[in-house]
């Protein structure tokens, strides 16, 4: 499979959303590949180097759990293969290729760990292990990153192993409450975060003159907006936020609800209060004040307001919407007990802090704003990196969809954006 080559079988509406998602949205152009252009190309280049086998062939799926252990070789080969997102580690200012968290780990455990930078996106990613998991091999990997929808996907297809409780003490303890029980992973038992991602509403006040932009319901209806405001084109954020305006959870709503929320979009889209639905592009506009508003992700707020004070963010008072990336550790691999070695040492509190002063995403560990002020004062004040605990009393997690709400919600919402 090609990078970002979609793979066959989805259904039509699925294939598009994830069309939109690898064009424009935030696999497209994240903050990560913003900072450095070629980070995708090495990454998807170490692979050979480090051992980690291509996908040989396909297979009928399997969610035979059983089938999901092999021989853990730990105890004689001290080592992890790790596979991540470009960009979203710590990184050592004179050498790119040191990593002060990892070198720490093997520091305290004797456990080596192959770093390789190759989740380049979840739909490519997917494509790559998917031949090998559904057959069940080895995919050369002992632990992975990947956004919550995906991993639900493989948590549902039976792909990733279940962790062992005594192996992962710190994480459970320090994992922050918000965390705990996302719908398709009850009590964590298979993946931990690794970071979260927010939506919030963002503006340039110069563009709207000073005037403060506080809500979706400014976006839908402020007059003085129409025509300068944009939404995302991923679905789950930008119904969510709708959802929340409008007094409902995206956790627990119904398809009225849903119906609902579009129609509401509909109108904010006829009467050209909504100028588009955009992916990252969202950010040169914004910037330069050609629009005005819109529904952001925090993490790419954080350097365009570096780049420009005129920026600003608004946690609406009906809440926001918040993914995660998570660690999981797949099918079959060969150093579980080191991979869950690792996911553990990632939730003491200073490793934490590291962490976060060097991707500059949310934290899901307690006690790591501490440890982080030490680090980076600045940092450890910002909101979108270490949010308030008021910010995090607004949180809301997008439920998971059946197969066949996917493909109906994704189809209507594609209509919706011209996709």
């Amino acid at each position: 499979m090609q990078l970002h080559e979609i793979p066959a079988g989805l259904p039509e509406p699925v294939r598009k959303a994830w069309e939109r998602s690898l064009t424009s949205g935030r696999a497209a152009l994240s903050r990560r590949t913003l900072l450095r252009a070629g980070a995708l190309a090495a990454g998807a280049g170490t692979l050979t180097a480090c051992g980690i086998p291509p996908a040989k062939s396909s297979a009928n799926l399997s969610d035979d759990a059983s089938a999901n252990a092999a021989k853990d070789l730990s105890d004689t080969d001290k080592a992890v293969n790790f596979s991540n997102w470009p960009l979203y580690i710590d990184v050592d200012e004179k050498d790119e290729q040191k990593h002060a968290t990892l070198d720490a780990f093997t520091a305290a455990t004797g456990v080596k760990v192959r770093y390789t930078e190759d989740v380049n996106d979840n739909v490519e990613f997917f494509g790559k292990v998917k031949p090998q998991l559904a057959a069940g091999q080895d995919t050369g990997r002992d632990l992975m990153v990947l956004t919550d929808w995906m991993a639900a996907r493989l948590i549902r297809l039976g792909w990733v192993q279940k962790l062992d409780q005594h192996n992962i003490t710190d994480a459970i303890t320090n994992l922050e409450a918000r965390f705990r029980a996302p719908d398709w992973d009850p009590g964590r038992l298979y993946s931990y975060p690794w970071a979260g991602i927010q939506v919030v509403v963002a503006y340039n006040k110069k563009a709207t003159k000073g005037k403060a932009v506080t809500s979706v319901s400014q976006l839908l209806d402020d007059p003085e907006l129409k025509g300068r405001v944009t939404f995302l084109s991923e679905m789950r954020d930008t119904v969510g936020m709708t959802l929340l305006d409008m007094g409902k959870d995206p956790a627990t709503f119904t398809a009225d609800d849903y119906a609902a929320a579009l129609a509401r979009l509909q109108k904010a889209v006829d009467s050209k209060q909504i100028r588009k639905f955009t992916g990252n592009d969202y950010g040169q506009e914004l910037s330069s004040g050609d629009i005005a508003a819109c529904v952001a992700w925090g993490g790419d707020l954080i350097q365009l307001k570096a780049d420009n004070p005129d920026i600003e963010f608004a946690v609406p008072e009906a809440g926001y919407v918040a993914s995660t990336d998570n660690l999981l550790i797949p099918a079959r691999a060969q150093h579980k007990h080191n991979a869950e070695r690792l996911i553990n040492f990632y939730y003491r509190p200073e490793i934490a802090a590291q962490l976060t002063a060097g991707i500059g995403y949310v934290s899901p560990v307690t006690g790591a704003q501490a440890e982080l002020a030490k680090l980076d004062p600045d940092a450890a004040a910002n909101p979108l990196v270490i949010p308030t605990p008021e910010m995090a009393a607004k949180v809301h997690n997008f439920r998971s969809l059946t197969e066949a709400e996917e493909s109906d919600f994704e189809d209507r919402f594609s209509k919706l954006i011209g996709a």
